[in-house]
C-alpha cells in the first residue's frame, strides 16, 4: 500500500492540485468527486468515473473547474483536515458502480447553512 505524506497541517486549506495528487498517487487516477446530501448529512463522494477514461464526460479543462469549486466548498464548510485524513488513510478503493463515501463532520451552525 502506497502512503503518502501530509505535507499541510490537518486545518490547512484543501488544494485542488493537493486533491490530484493524493487521487493520482493513492490511485493512479483522477476520480470524480462529488458532494451529495442524504437524510440531512453532507457526504463526499468518490465516484468510480475517472478523468482518463475515454467515456468521461469532461474534458482536463472542466474536471479542474468542477475539483476547484468542490474544493472552495470543502474548505468553506470546514472539512479540509478530515477530508485530507480520509483520503490519505482510507482502505478502501473507487469500484466499478460503487462510490466512496465520507460522512462530513460539519463544524456547528455550518449544516444549516448548506442542508434544506
Amino acid at each position: 500500500m502506497l502512503c503518502l505524506a501530509v505535507t499541510e497541517s490537518p486545518a490547512a486549506p484543501l488544494a485542488t492540485a493537493e486533491i490530484l495528487e493524493t487521487l493520482r498517487g493513492r490511485w493512479q487516477a483522477s476520480y470524480d468527486l462529488q458532494l451529495t446530501s442524504r437524510r440531512g448529512r453532507l457526504y463526499l463522494q468518490v465516484m468510480w468515473a475517472y478523468l482518463e477514461q475515454q467515456s468521461f464526460p469532461l474534458d482536463a479543462e472542466q474536471y479542474t473547474a468542477k475539483l476547484d469549486e468542490l474544493v472552495a466548498t470543502l474548505n468553506g464548510l470546514g472539512v479540509a483536515g478530515q477530508v485530507r485524513q480520509w483520503l490519505t488513510t482510507t482502505n478502501d478503493k473507487p469500484r466499478l458502480g460503487k462510490a466512496m463515501n465520507l460522512a462530513l463532520e460539519l463544524p456547528e451552525g455550518r449544516a444549516s447553512e448548506f442542508l434544506l
